[in-house]
């Protein structure tokens, strides 16, 4: 299981990583210093981790209700890391608004793949 997910759990150790180091080392990045940054990098690193899970388990994702519950990985992950900022970081404050943002990139993967999935099965056939 960790072999076939290698991806998926190193996407999520990255997040964990980006989540609770300091705020502090970012401030260098100067395409980061602009008023909602911190909502779109949420929004593309659980972007970018769903469609990991996806593409590492597209073989096991037959049904919507499959996808959606593999949804929930990165969601309640996501849970995890803000409740770990809130808890154990100086810099950092654990956001109901950074939790949305994570699901509506969760969402979005989820959306590309349904609108993915019949065009690719039409060329295949």
């Amino acid at each position: 299981m960790f072999r076939r997910n290698l991806f998926s759990i190193l996407t999520a150790i990255a997040i964990a990583y980006l989540s609770l180091s300091s705020s502090d080392n970012y401030s260098r990045f100067s395409f980061l210093n602009f008023r909602g940054a911190d909502k779109v990098m949420h929004f593309l690193m659980y972007f970018g981790f769903m469609s990991v899970i996806i593409f590492e388990n597209r073989k096991n994702i037959g049904k919507l209700k499959t996808l959606f519950i593999a949804g929930l990985i990165p969601f309640f992950y996501g849970l995890l890391m803000e409740l770990l900022q809130m808890w154990f970081t100086q810099t950092r404050s654990g956001s109901a608004t950074d939790l949305l943002f994570n699901l509506s990139g969760i969402l979005f993967s989820i959306i590309i793949l349904l609108m993915i999935r019949p065009l690719r099965n039409q060329i295949i056939k």
